[in-house]
């Protein structure tokens, strides 16, 4: 085996990793090439990677090749296409031997067969649990986390001195604020946004799928239909054009935001995206927690960014190794918070960001109860009719709510 310089606990993960692909896992060496099994194997590793993370890779892959003699290629990919060029390719054996994704993207990669499990031993353990558990799908492990992302609810503090407790005195301080609007939210105007909707969603109770105890997602659960959802559904109508109108689906996001910059509304439910928009435009802001608008916790989704292992790698050892052993460290999250801004996944890196950065440790400690995005395929089948369901009980539109919400629940099962 190559010489890995890393901690002990870092040799124990590649180890464990190995096992795992050795077992059959990666595939690697059902297309011809070497699986990874020779340790002295210095075949390149191929990192698809999009243009703004790349600089953040560059050191530590020149740190891995001295240290193991294996060559990092990274390789810039457009990132609104790059899982599609992947699944296409990674069969082929053109594709790459890790992929920087969102953790979303994890069921089509397993049902596609082009990632394999990774085992993380006590590498896991400096990681968010949230993270841990959106890279996992099936009870396996797949990736490396680097990053959490949600959205919270950002307040314009010149217009609203504290923090609200409940969602009705946030409506209460946006009406005394006497701005324009009590609260902004971006909507599509063509699909909703159950994404930025759903932890008010959550605090009624009401999910997409059922969580198994590991907090993965049961595919075979739909429950969005369920009594919850009626509730979140009843109450949404009397947010929409039919009610008091605050949650209005004529604004998009970017108008929420062009809004909310403007000094037209105290409260902002975003993502840690706009922030620097708001700062630079001069707004004093803070950064909470949506408060409950049903009576329980309101938890947003949470995205997760990571670090894949194809199937079909090449040099699989040298690609986990790096993986695992390398992307996991303080300075390699740390980099890739650097360019991105986005809160690190890594606890030890998240508290040395939180620590000089007020806004990465508010959206760190709100993604700290977020739910994970389902990442099982079957999400792709819930979108559209879960935010045009939305869209139709904001606008006051085709009927009761109770009525819109279970037809586009029993639509998806359909699809399902």
């Amino acid at each position: 085996m190559k010489v890995n310089r890393k901690s002990a606990i870092g040799v124990g993960a590649l180890i464990a990793g190995s096992m795992v692909l050795l077992g059959g896992c990666a595939g690697g060496s059902t297309d011809g090439g070497d699986s990874g099994g020779d340790s002295a194997d210095s075949t390149p590793i191929t990192v698809w990677v999009d243009i703004e993370r790349k600089p953040a890779l560059e050191g530590v892959a020149k740190s891995f090749t001295e240290e193991t003699g294996v060559e990092v290629k990274l390789v810039t990919k457009d990132f609104a296409t790059v899982d599609q060029d992947f699944i296409s390719q990674v069969p082929t054996g053109k594709g790459p031997d890790v992929i920087v994704s969102p953790h979303d993207k994890l069921g089509s990669y397993v049902a596609a067969g082009v990632v394999a499990p990774l085992e993380l031993g006590d590498v896991a353990d400096g990681f968010a649990e949230s993270s841990i558990q959106a890279m996992t799908y099936d009870g396996k492990v797949y990736g490396v986390p680097y990053s959490i992302e949600n959205v919270a609810l950002v307040r314009n503090t010149d217009l609203v001195a504290e923090p609200a407790t409940t969602y009705d005195e946030v409506i209460a301080n946006g009406t005394a604020a006497g701005t324009e609007y009590k609260f902004l939210v971006g909507l599509s105007p063509e699909q909703g946004d159950p994404y930025h909707l759903y932890p008010l969603q959550t605090s009624f109770g009401s999910q997409v799928f059922a969580q198994n105890a590991d907090g993965s997602y049961d595919a075979s659960q739909l429950v969005l239909g369920d009594e919850a959802g009626i509730a979140f559904a009843d109450w949404l109508a009397t947010q929409g054009a039919a009610g008091s109108n605050v949650i209005n689906a004529n604004i998009d996001g970017d108008r929420a935001r062009e809004f909310f910059l403007a000094g037209q509304s105290p409260y902002y439910l975003t993502g840690p995206w706009n922030i620097p928009a708001i700062s630079e435009a001069g707004i004093n802001y803070a950064i909470d927690p949506l408060p409950s608008a049903g009576g329980q916790e309101a938890k947003p989704f949470i995205g997760v960014n990571g670090f894949f292992l194809s199937s079909k790698s090449t040099n699989a050892l040298a690609a986990t190794n790096f993986i695992v052993n390398y992307l996991s460290t303080e300075d390699a999250q740390l980099a890739l918070y650097e360019v991105g801004g986005r809160p690190p996944a890594l606890t030890a890196a998240y508290e040395t960001a939180a620590a000089e950065n007020p806004d990465v440790k508010a959206f760190g400690q709100i993604g700290q109860t977020g739910a994970p995005m389902p990442a099982i395929p079957e999400m792709g089948a819930v979108w559209s009719d879960w935010g045009n369901a939305e869209l139709q009980i904001i606008k006051g539109e085709g009927g009761e709510p109770a009525t819109i919400w279970t037809t586009a629940a029993t639509n998806i099962q359909g699809k399902i």
